[in-house]
């Protein structure tokens, strides 16, 4: 992690950029550009086609693709570049956030308010669920951004407030707070939270990781198929896991 260097990267594309054509009216997100800035700041390695495929970076140390969503969208442009080059999918997670609302009629914004949520690295189970096949593939590679970020949000929910059910307008990133890396198999061990019993079910899992009984479900599902945590039995209803005998947390 560099954070001068992302501050680079900020100032690049926020202050010069994005703030002559107004943030969020470009057709790539802030903080997709911000990422892409950081990971590469040489821009005669960024967009580079690739078969019938754009990378969002191709350099020395491979492939990088910085997606912020939907996996599974990223099936068929793995499998093209995966049959031979390296590929780091970069996810960035808001660590902290500010909320900002803005008005549609007035275009007017309130203050930046805090958020109560921490993001967690483990949110990346819900999109790696999507290409879990793809997981055991060497050259898969994964760096989860923890960020603090500014979220501009529209008034335009259904709710009296309109803020539930309201639509992003764009996010700012402002400070990078750490970065995970995902190297090999052996490295899913970074996303088994701290605090879990010798064996655990997805309830205690759900407790350990703070995520929805749902996503905890899709995260032992995956740390089972790389082979990090192994069912050994049930009771009642509920599969019982533990970590395999090799993994070292």
């Amino acid at each position: 992690m560099d954070k001068k260097k992302f501050t680079d990267a900020c100032s690049k594309i926020i202050n010069q950029e994005r703030r002559q054509a107004g943030i969020g009216t470009l057709g790539e997100k802030t903080l997709h550009a911000v990422l892409k800035s950081y990971f590469e700041p040489c821009e005669e390695n960024q967009e580079i086609r690739i078969g019938g495929y754009v990378a969002d970076i191709s350099g020395e140390s491979g492939i990088i693709e910085i997606q912020t969503r939907e996996f599974n969208k990223l099936r068929n442009k793995l499998a093209a570049f995966l049959e031979f080059s390296q590929v780091t999918v970069v996810y960035p997670i808001p660590y902290l956030k500010w909320l900002v609302w803005i008005d549609n009629e007035t275009g007017g914004a309130t203050k930046k308010r805090k958020s109560p949520k921490t993001g967690k690295p483990y949110e990346i189970f819900y999109e790696l669920y999507k290409i879990k096949q793809m997981l055991t593939n060497p050259n898969l590679k994964f760096c989860i951004v923890l960020l603090e970020v500014e979220e501009y949000r529209n008034l335009d929910g259904w709710s009296d407030d309109k803020k539930k059910g309201s639509s992003r307008y764009d996010r700012i990133p402002v400070n990078i707070i750490d970065e995970i890396y995902i190297h090999n198999i052996k490295d899913y061990v970074k996303l088994i939270p701290p605090g879990l019993p010798a064996e655990f079910t997805v309830k205690d899992f759900k407790a350990a990781s703070k995520l929805s009984r749902y996503t905890a479900g899709l995260a032992l599902n995956v740390l089972n198929y790389v082979g990090v945590v192994e069912r050994i039995g049930k009771h009642g209803n509920a599969l019982i896991y533990k970590i395999t005998k090799d993994t070292h947390l």
